[in-house]
């Protein structure tokens, strides 16, 4: 048992293969980036970002197959994340993107707070909070696209996002 609980989530999802319903959730977890976490890490250990992607595991795995056990489809569900990228790193933030799409395509919302670039590049829909922080910020500075975003003025995440939009060739 000791063997198992200092596994890593990356090595637990080969160690565990063969038995989906524990194998998935762990696919899950790598999925959202969690891999290096052991599968005995106390919770008190873990940086509100670890917490917060844990819970979306959670419900991810509610809506495996978007049918409930009795072939009913799943009720919608509005998912809200705050800044869930931080302390990724790109390629776990790629992963995390994946699975907001899945939960999307699968027929729930997704409202994330975020600052990070790419992920905002990759949202349906942006509301641009501003135009500066604290005293001088708070008002809606635009709510359009991605791509829209970049065509405002006022904007300094339309400035900001343009670069990257240009490079996803979005």
């Amino acid at each position: 048992i000791g063997d198992v609980l200092r596994m890593e989530i990356d090595e637990a999802v080969e160690f565990f293969a063969s038995m989906p319903a524990i194998s998935y959730p762990l696919k899950l977890l790598r999925d959202v980036g969690l891999g290096y976490l052991t599968l005995g890490q106390p919770s008190p250990t873990l940086s509100g970002g670890e917490a917060q992607r844990i819970k979306l595991v959670t419900e991810l795995t509610k809506v495996r197959d978007d049918v409930t056990r009795r072939g009913n489809k799943a009720p919608h569900t509005l998912y809200v994340l705050d800044e869930p990228t931080v302390g990724l790193h790109m390629a776990d933030v790629d992963k995390l993107v994946r699975v907001l799409h899945r939960l999307v395509d699968g027929g729930h919302s997704v409202v994330v707070i975020e600052h990070d670039l790419d992920v905002i590049a990759e949202a349906d829909w942006v509301i641009d909070l501003g135009p500066e922080g604290g005293v001088r910020g708070g008002g809606v500075v635009a709510e359009t696209t991605p791509e829209g975003l970049i065509g405002c003025a006022a904007s300094h995440t339309g400035a900001a996002l343009k670069p990257v939009l240009a490079r996803t060739g979005t």
